[in-house]
């Protein structure tokens, strides 16, 4: 029994069950999640030792190596080598960066339709809206401004002008005050910053589009700093689908 789970008569042990050879490394993988996820293994509990884990998942220590090589580059452990408290394998939390990375990336790389992942941003920056109008700090809420200021530039070149927009999306996702929906939000954001930037690019009338979005910003932003929640949610829906409905390549939902 490890340091963590003493005085603890509540919590489940450790079960590692033989994994079948076929992708092994992947199976040690969803040995491992499965510990977290039930509660047996915490932040800054230690796994057992490769020859150990090898031998009681009945697969090879290059598949435990690779399993923890995997979980590591997702933040999920951090390995050091010696001897002592700190050495090994160690369960750490994933910080909310690595959570952010993670999930752009998979909505990045699998084909969720487009209307799809629009619905979900819809949802997503409502509650942060709505949220931020709540919770936002005077730093937040000059942040926001600074960005809206910023983005009335007229020489801004599309590619600033997309900068701005994504840092002013993720600012209400920030002051949001909920780590998990911000995290959410900035993921989804930030997936579709290509899309967007390659929708600005693709505007006929790129001046009276700028002024558009120019508009709903500011909306935005000062319904925010006037704590006037629901309509900062309906002020970001309007945003989001005008966008969808007018930028190239959204219109059609194609790429």
């Amino acid at each position: 029994m490890n340091e963590a789970s003493t005085g603890d008569a509540t919590r489940a042990e450790p079960a590692w069950r033989p994994v079948s050879r076929s992708r092994a490394y992947e199976l040690v993988v969803d040995r491992i999640e499965e510990q977290i996820v039930n509660g047996a293994l915490r932040v800054g509990d230690h796994l057992p030792p490769e020859r150990e884990l090898a031998s009681w998942l009945e697969v090879s220590r290059a598949a435990v190596r690779e399993a923890i090589r995997t979980l590591e580059a997702h933040g999920v452990v951090s390995s050091s080598v010696g001897s002592g408290k700190g050495a090994g394998t160690v369960v750490t939390a994933l910080t909310s960066g690595a959570l952010t990375r993670m999930l752009r990336l998979h909505v990045a790389l699998t084909s969720f339709p487009l209307v799809d992942v629009i619905e979900a941003r819809v949802m997503l920056e409502r509650t942060s809206a709505a949220l931020a109008a709540r919770a936002a700090s005077a730093e937040d809420l000059e942040l926001m401004r600074s960005l809206v200021d910023a983005m009335d530039d007229p020489a801004l070149s599309r590619e600033e002008f997309n900068e701005f927009d994504t840092r002013f999306h993720v600012a209400i996702a920030e002051a949001a005050g909920n780590r998990l929906v911000a995290d959410m939000t900035i993921a989804i954001r930030e997936s579709m910053k290509h899309r967007v930037l390659a929708g600005f690019r693709g505007a006929p009338d790129w001046p009276a589009t700028s002024e558009v979005l120019r508009g709903h910003h500011r909306g935005i932003m000062e319904a925010v700093e006037a704590r006037r929640g629901e309509s900062a949610a309906d002020l970001v829906e309007e945003h989001i689908r005008y966008a969808f409905a007018h930028l190239p390549g959204f219109r059609s939902g194609g790429d």
